[in-house]
């Protein structure tokens, strides 16, 4: 994350989410604001409901009613740009005070992702570089990146042991 443009939360009718997002993309662009407002997200999530005839459905729904997650660098201009558009009603923090979200928050709400870059594939032979079973060398059986997880087949006392684990937390054994 840029140690200038971070995370805010801005405070929304409930309901204006979308006009808030559509008012504010249309503010950055007129007033060429794109280094400065960086990017705007409303979290949805899918969830299956089932309707009145007894059928289901999947639909989208707002993860946090009232909210909209605005990646910004803050200063003066920016902060009334947000604060002034029809159905803001303030940041979330403490008075005039905006308080960026954390970089543990912005992954856990799935905002960003960290690039892991992996230089292996099934078949090859690694070593695990982190947890309890640091040094221990395996085969990796299987790679899922969506989920950044990684099984090891891994030898202990003679029986071959699948080990899930991160895929950051292994390297392939050289030569």
């Amino acid at each position: 994350m840029s140690d200038s443009a971070k995370w805010y939360v801005a405070h929304t009718y409930s309901g204006y989410e979308n006009a808030v997002k559509t008012t504010i993309e249309k503010f950055v662009a007129h007033r060429n604001l794109q280094d400065m407002i960086l990017d705007i997200q409303i979290p949805m999530e899918k969830v299956t409901e089932v309707t009145d005839a007894g059928s289901m459905k999947e639909v989208e729904r707002k993860i946090f009613p009232g909210y909209v997650l605005i990646k910004m660098v803050m200063n003066d201009e920016t902060w009334h740009v947000v604060r002034n558009v029809r159905g803001v009603t303030g940041f979330v923090g403490s008075a005039n005070k905006a308080i960026p979200l954390t970089e543990d928050e912005v992954l856990a709400l799935g905002m960003e992702k960290r690039e892991i870059v992996v230089r292996y594939q099934v078949g090859d032979h690694v070593r695990i570089t982190e947890g309890s079973m640091a040094t221990f060398t395996g085969v990796v059986e299987d790679i899922e990146p969506d989920k950044n997880k990684v099984t090891v087949v891994v030898t202990m006392f003679g029986r071959e042991i699948p080990v899930e684990l991160e895929l950051d937390q292994v390297e392939v054994l050289e030569g």
